[in-house]
């Protein structure tokens, strides 16, 4: 997919909507009479902390947060050393 181009007088008033369009993948080159002088790019995903992840779904309304399910507050998850649980799962599995 081809970068979109647009000058800077008129990223400024569609800054929101060239946004969207990085959110979705897309790369936005700007430039200023005719010539590149800057790029918007999407962040890498897999670099974001989760809580900054599941923010971004929440405002895209992929997801909705929910802080109690039948009355009853979710409790927090509970913090583990990186890979912990998944060395317990594979253990139980080994042992089922």
């Amino acid at each position: 997919m081809r970068p979109m181009s647009v000058g800077v007088r008129d990223a400024k008033v569609q800054l929101s909507r060239l946004l969207k369009w990085v959110q979705r993948g897309r790369e936005v080159v700007l430039t200023d009479r005719g010539r590149p002088v800057g790029k918007i790019i999407p962040v890498d995903t897999q670099t974001l902390p989760l809580a900054e992840r599941l923010r971004r779904l929440e405002e895209e309304g992929v997801i909705e947060r929910r802080t109690h399910v039948g009355g009853r507050r979710i409790p927090a998850p509970i913090p583990t050393p990186e890979g912990v649980a998944q060395r317990l799962l594979q253990e139980d599995r080994e042992h089922a």
